[in-house]
C-alpha cells in the first residue's frame, strides 16, 4: 500500500562502480551479531555528522523486528530537469546521507552505490561514510545535461549491478523521483520480471503528494499478485514538497513498513533464501 507521511508525520516515532570487493556481501539474509554491520565507533569516526542518522535508523528496524539483518542498500537518483532545486538546495544531498545512515546498519562495506538518470544513466557511483559530505552535488555537476524522467534503465542498471555482484542477500533499493516516467509499460514490465529477484524497490516521491505525478507510482505499489508479478516487491511513499522538513525517525519509519511483509513473502516464494 503507498505510504504518504507528508499527511501522517506523528505516527510511529561520471564514476562508474565495479564491485572491486565492496559490492553486497554473500551469505545469509540474518547477521550473526544481531546488531548494526558498521560499529558506532567507525561511524563516529568516519562521520560523526552521520551518527544521529545511524542511531535513527537503527530504532526502525528494530521497530520493524529488523535488528540483525544484512542487506545491500542502492540508491537511485533523479535527474530530470524539475529536480534542479532539489539538488540547489541540497535536499537530495540529505536524502543520500540519511540513506547512508541506514546502509551502515545494513551492510557492513557501509558503501551505497547510487544510480543517476533522467531520459537514461548519467552514472553510478559510491557513497561512503569515508566520502560522503558535498559528493551529490559534485557526482550532479559533472553530469551535465538535465533530460526528462524515465525509470527502466535505472532499474536496469541496479540488477545488473546487484547480478555482478554476486551477493544472496536481499537488496532494499530507495528510487526517488519527482514524476512519471516516460515509458511507463517498460518500467512496469520491469518491476514485474524483477519480482524474482530478492531487490526490495522503495519509491520516494518529491513534491505534490497528492499530485497525479504519482498516480503511476501508486499503481506501481499495487500490481496484484501473482496475476503481475510473483511477490509485492515495492513500496511507495509522498515525501512532499519539502522533503527535508519530514524528521528522520518518521522517514526511516516510513520507509521501511513495507520491507518486512516482503522478506516474508520472498522467502515463502523461494525469492530470497
Amino acid at each position: 500500500m503507498a505510504i504518504d507521511y507528508v499527511k501522517r508525520p506523528h505516527e510511529g516515532a561520471g564514476e562508474n562502480r565495479g564491485d572491486g570487493g565492496n559490492g553486497p556481501r554473500p551469505g545469509g539474509a540474518e547477521g550473526s551479531a544481531g546488531g548494526a554491520a558498521v560499529g558506532a565507533e567507525r561511524v563516529a569516526s568516519a562521520a560523526p555528522g552521520l551518527v544521529d542518522l545511524y542511531k535513527a535508523a537503527g530504532v526502525s528496524l528494530r521497530k520493524n523486528g529488523l535488528s540483525g539483518l544484512r542487506a545491500a542498500v542502492y540508491l537511485v537518483l533523479d535527474r530530470s530537469g524539475s529536480m534542479r532545486p532539489f539538488y540547489r538546495d541540497g535536499t537530495v544531498q540529505h536524502l543520500a546521507e540519511q540513506i547512508l545512515g541506514l546502509c551502515a546498519n545494513l551492510d557492513d562495506d557501509g558503501t551505497v552505490p547510487v544510480v543517476f538518470f533522467s531520459t537514461g544513466v548519467h552514472g553510478v557511483a559510491d557513497l561512503t561514510l569515508d566520502d560522503h559530505a558535498g559528493r551529490i552535488g559534485s557526482l550532479h555537476a559533472s553530469y551535465g545535461h538535465m533530460g526528462r524522467t524515465d525509470y527502466h534503465a535505472a532499474m536496469e542498471a541496479v540488477i545488473d549491478h546487484y547480478r555482478a555482484s554476486g551477493a544472496t542477500d536481499p537488496a532494499f533499493v530507495v528510487f526517488q523521483t519527482d514524476g512519471g516516467p516516460t515509458s511507463r509499460s517498460a518500467a512496469e514490465r520491469l518491476l514485474c520480471e524483477a519480482s524474482r529477484l530478492p531487490l526490495f524497490w522503495q519509491f520516494v516521491g518529491f513534491g505534490d503528494p497528492d499530485g497525479k505525478e504519482f498516480a503511476f507510482l501508486r499503481r506501481l505499489d499495487e500490481l496484484p499478485v501473482p496475476a503481475k508479478r510473483v511477490v509485492d516487491n515495492a513500496g511507495f511513499l509522498a515525501a512532499g514538497r519539502d522533503p527535508r522538513s519530514v524528521p528522520d525517525q518518521v522517514l526511516y519509519d516510513r520507509l521501511l513498513a513495507e520491507f518486512p511483509a516482503w522478506l516474508a513473502a520472498a522467502r515463502a516464494a523461494g525469492v530470497l533464501r
